[in-house]
């Protein structure tokens, strides 16, 4: 079964892969990053107008980091709206995806926060750098493989 946003992509051969639908009944796709900046602009063309979240997590430890973005149709008259979840997914080595920022200005500091927890680097990102951290700092606290500096567990206290 698949939703709007999957038909119309497959309808035009734009290589993507459906995850299903969650809970509320809300498409997921995975999209490969090289398609990414293309995918998005279509999808605001196709009427995906509303960034309303990007987040980032990290899959497994050593594994892969994704780059997560729920869309939205926002349309007058209508009490429902459409709703599609995009997930990118990057190795943890070099993770790179273009950035959105150019079709959804709301992805500015959704962005800049999976870059400074994760270390997802937006290619074409106007303002990427740290924003929760101080720039001194070394690494990427949201990584499961993440040890932090100068931190010792007290043993055994009583």
């Amino acid at each position: 079964m698949q939703g709007n946003l999957s038909d119309w992509l497959v309808k035009h051969e734009l290589v993507h892969r459906s995850l299903g639908f969650d809970y509320q009944g809300i498409e997921t796709l995975q999209i490969k990053t090289e398609d990414w900046d293309s995918i998005a602009v279509i999808s605001y063309v196709y009427g995906y107008n509303y960034l309303r979240s990007q987040c980032a997590y990290d899959i497994a430890p050593g594994g892969f980091l994704a780059s997560v973005y729920h869309l939205t149709r926002i349309r007058y008259g209508i009490d429902k709206p459409e709703e599609v979840c995009i997930k990118v997914f990057v190795p943890r080595n070099n993770p790179r995806i273009p950035s959105v920022f150019w079709v959804w200005r709301s992805a500015d500091f959704q962005e800049r926060e999976s870059y400074d927890m994760l270390g997802i680097s937006y290619n074409n990102h106007p303002r990427l750098k740290r924003i929760l951290m101080p720039e001194s700092w070394i690494g990427w606290p949201l990584r499961k493989d993440y040890i932090t500096p100068n931190f010792y567990e007290i043993q055994d206290a009583h």
